[in-house]
């Protein structure tokens, strides 16, 4: 839709609304002060909220401020460049530096960061949108509150949902019940394919390579009931055993320390059941002998990242079935998603030990470019990414894990295919 020209103070402007669905118009252009809008990812929430807010600050008088908060500040120059490039040059002003933007009415769009919420208070503000709420601290939402004060401004609250123990969660829900203040909306997957901004294809796609509780977050707006576990409490739980399984391993994945970390050893036997863990911290030339020792010249999947390197170059000096895995945020987020796969599917077990403790402590967090996965602050996760080495060497070697496979427990076919399905 094409508006035309906007009336204020300065010389006029004509301005053209990227297109928008109607239900994600609906969800932003609300006549309320406040709305909550818990969304797909690609959904739409962002161009239309930067369109509300760049329409906003059109309609505001110099030296009027708006305020486009993400959780960090390098996110926020994300939605910075978007508007920048979505704007004629004659219409604005760009400061790289500060991450501003000057309209030419005299009103400023400034992008900011929510990670220190005591920088956030002082400003009066005529409109704010908080991008990504679930991950801004509460704080930071308190403070932009502060600043709405004066102004009696509007503020959209937008997000992928994260769980049910946060404050836009509560917001949400609080809008979801009525407030005549608020307004609450849902853009989900679906409704993004319907108008033509996502594929079937592609949700299909992402349904099936993420864990269930990712996906339904991330795609379907629907909060998962375990506070950011990617592998689900109830699913770890299933896959306990009473102790390590007697039977002979298959194949191995170790997880070297770093700094005051423990270098952790899960070796599976071929029915995907942790039948050997070690766990202790020693120098790397130690750790390495132990390591050569423990596995025989099994199929062995290492951390290879930093001082890693080495222990897996020494090791594959010995032996020809020693195999590197160097672990980046894109990489790790893979091998947490098939062993949450494999979790989920219950086709590993594992002692209720260090590894359980740590399964359960494990948490997610949506950034910019994908899926974070770590322990929380002061925890460890050398037993996940272990586990997690073992599954994907699991995967890695399956012909050799089929052959191996007790004959007792499942048929060829079933076997064949519950390898290939599984890891």
């Amino acid at each position: 839709m094409s508006i035309s020209p906007f009336a204020c103070s300065m010389p006029t402007v004509n301005y053209q609304r990227p297109a928008l669905y109607r239900k994600q118009f609906a969800a932003i252009f609300s006549s309320h002060r406040y709305a909550i809008i818990e969304a797909s990812t690609k959904s739409g929430k962002t161009a239309g909220c930067i369109a509300w807010l760049t329409e906003q600050a059109l309609a505001g008088h110099r030296g009027w401020n708006y305020w486009w908060v993400a959780p960090v500040y390098p996110q926020a120059a994300i939605a910075f460049r978007r508007l920048k490039y979505a704007l004629a040059r004659e219409q604005f002003e760009p400061n790289e530096g500060r991450l501003t933007i000057t309209l030419f009415n005299g009103t400023t769009i400034w992008f900011k960061g929510a990670d220190k919420p005591d920088t956030l208070y002082g400003e009066d503000v005529y409109a704010a949108v908080i991008d990504e709420a679930t991950r801004c601290k509460e704080d930071a939402w308190h403070a932009i509150r502060s600043t709405l004060t004066a102004t009696e401004g509007p503020v959209r609250i937008i997000g992928n949902v994260k769980g049910r123990k946060n404050w836009a969660y509560r917001l949400a829900r609080r809008a979801e019940a009525g407030d005549p203040a608020m307004h609450y909306a849902k853009l989900t997957a679906h409704d993004a394919v319907q108008a033509g901004v996502l594929t079937a294809e592609e949700v299909e796609d992402a349904r099936h390579i993420l864990p269930d509780a990712v996906f339904r977050e991330l795609y379907l707006a629907e909060p998962s009931d375990d506070a950011g576990n990617p592998f689900g409490l109830q699913a770890i739980q299933r896959c306990l055993v009473p102790g390590l399984s007697d039977r002979p391993p298959v194949v191995w994945g170790w997880d070297l320390a770093k700094s005051e970390n423990y270098s952790v050893g899960i070796a599976l036997d071929a029915g995907g059941t942790v039948c050997q863990f070690h766990r202790f911290q020693n120098p790397l030339e130690l750790t390495r002998q132990k390591i050569a020792q423990l596995c025989q010249g099994l199929p062995t999947w290492l951390d290879a990242t930093g001082m890693g390197d080495a222990v897996v170059e020494g090791l594959q000096r010995t032996g020809s079935n020693f195999y590197g895995f160097k672990f980046s945020a894109p990489s790790k987020q893979q091998l947490m998603e098939r062993l949450a796969l494999a979790i989920q599917g219950q086709n590993i077990r594992y002692p209720d030990n260090e590894i359980a403790n740590e399964l359960r402590a494990f948490e997610y967090q949506y950034t910019r470019t994908g899926v974070a996965y770590s322990a929380p602050e002061g925890m460890y996760d050398d037993c996940v990414c272990a586990l997690g080495l073992a599954v994907y060497g699991m995967g890695q070697h399956t012909k050799t894990v089929i052959q191996e496979f007790d004959e007792h427990v499942v048929s060829d076919f079933h076997r064949e295919s519950y390898f290939k399905g599984h890891f």
